[in-house]
C-alpha cells in the first residue's frame, strides 16, 4: 500500500509540473485559490496546525481572525505551488518583474567582497522563486540543502527541478553537505538554507514567539568556520503579482565565548529576524508543521511519530 501511495503522490506533483505550466497564469491563480479554500474548509491536520501555529504569531487573535488568516495562509501555500509548478518556462524578463528585493546591496556587497554569504530564510511566500531571482537576476549561482523525501522519485524529481533553476542541490542526509558548503563559501560563493525548521531533532533552542523552538545552527556555524557573511532575508506577497523581499542586517559572530555559545547566539539572532518577517506578514508564513517544543512534547507523549504534512523544505 505504502508503494502505491508513494507513486500516486510522485504521479500527482508530475502531473502539476506538466500540467500548470500550460494554463495562462490568470486560470492558474484562480486555480490555486479554489484549491486552497477547498483544503482550508476540510480542516485537515495541516490546516490544523497552521492556525495552532499562527496562534502563537497573533496571540491576541480572535477565532475568527485566527480563520481568517489560516484561509489566506492556505492560499498563499498554494500561490506557492502554483509559481513552483510554473518556474521552468518563466523568463528571465518575467522572474525580473515579479520580484522586488529590498536592500540586495547587503548580498551583492557581500558577495562582491569575496568572502561568501550564507543567506537564511524562513519559510515565507516563495523561496524557490527568490532563488530563481538570484540565478537570473543577479547572476549568482547558489548551493542550498533539500530535505530527502519519500518517495526517493519525487526527491529526484524535486532536486532535478531546483537544479534546473540553477541551484546546486545537495540532501540534508548523508554527513557531507556541510564539507560541500563550507568549501562553496571558502571560495566566495553563495548558500541559502532555509532555516526556521529543525529537520535533526539536535538544533539551537531559541525563544520564537516567546516559546522555545529548535532552529539549525548550520548558517551559524558556516559563518564561524568559512568567515562567510550570514545574513537573514525576509520574504512576503502584498496582493500584487509581484513578491517582496528583504535582505536584513547582517548577523555577526560574537567576539567571545565558544563555539556552542557562539552558535546559539546566532542562532537567536536569525530567529529574531525570521520573527519580524513572520509578524509582519503572518499569512504568509507556510509552516503547517508542528515547530515549537511543546508540541514536540506533546508528540512524544503521545507515542505519534513526526509530523510530515509537507513535502517540500
Amino acid at each position: 500500500m505504502s508503494g502505491a501511495k508513494d507513486r500516486l503522490t510522485d504521479a500527482l506533483y508530475g502531473l502539476g509540473w506538466a500540467a500548470m505550466k500550460k494554463l495562462p497564469e490568470p486560470v492558474a491563480a484562480g486555480l490555486g485559490r479554489r484549491i486552497a479554500d477547498t483544503a482550508w474548509k476540510r480542516r485537515g491536520q495541516g490546516v490544523l496546525r497552521l492556525e495552532s501555529n499562527l496562534a502563537r504569531v497573533v496571540p491576541d487573535a480572535s477565532p475568527e481572525r485566527l480563520a481568517e488568516l489560516s484561509r489566506a495562509g492556505m492560499r498563499s501555500y498554494m500561490r506557492y505551488w502554483m509559481e513552483s509548478f510554473r518556474l521552468p518556462s518563466w523568463s528571465a524578463r518575467r522572474v525580473a518583474d515579479g520580484v522586488e528585493v529590498r536592500d540586495v546591496h547587503r548580498l551583492t556587497d557581500g558577495l562582491a567582497s569575496g568572502r561568501g554569504v550564507v543567506l537564511a530564510l524562513p519559510h515565507l511566500a516563495n523561496w524557490d522563486l527568490a532563488g530563481v531571482w538570484v540565478t537570473r537576476s543577479l547572476g549568482v549561482p547558489f548551493t542550498t540543502v533539500a530535505e530527502r523525501l519519500k518517495p526517493e522519485s519525487l526527491y529526484d524529481r524535486f532536486v532535478a527541478y531546483r537544479e534546473s533553476l540553477g541551484m546546486e542541490v545537495l540532501p540534508h542526509t548523508g554527513g557531507s553537505a556541510f564539507g560541500t558548503l563550507a568549501r562553496r563559501l571558502r571560495a566566495g560563493g553563495l548558500v541559502c538554507l532555509v532555516a526556521d525548521r529543525d529537520l535533526s531533532a539536535s538544533g539551537v533552542e531559541v525563544t520564537f514567539f516567546g516559546e522555545a523552538a529548535r532552529m539549525p545552527g548550520g548558517p551559524a556555524m558556516l559563518a564561524q568556520q568559512t568567515g562567510a557573511l550570514l545574513l537573514p532575508a525576509t520574504l512576503w506577497y502584498d496582493g500584487t503579482p509581484v513578491m517582496k523581499a528583504r535582505v536584513h542586517p547582517p548577523v555577526d559572530v560574537p567576539e567571545t565565548g565558544t563555539r556552542a555559545e557562539k552558535t546559539a547566539i546566532m542562532t537567536q539572532a536569525l530567529a529574531d529576524a525570521f520573527a519580524a518577517g513572520i509578524a509582519e506578514h503572518p499569512e504568509d508564513w507556510h509552516m503547517l508543521q508542528r515547530l515549537w517544543l511543546a508540541d514536540l512534547d506533546d508528540d512524544r507523549g503521545r507515542g505519534q511519530g513526526p509530523d510530515r504534512s509537507r513535502v517540500t523544505s
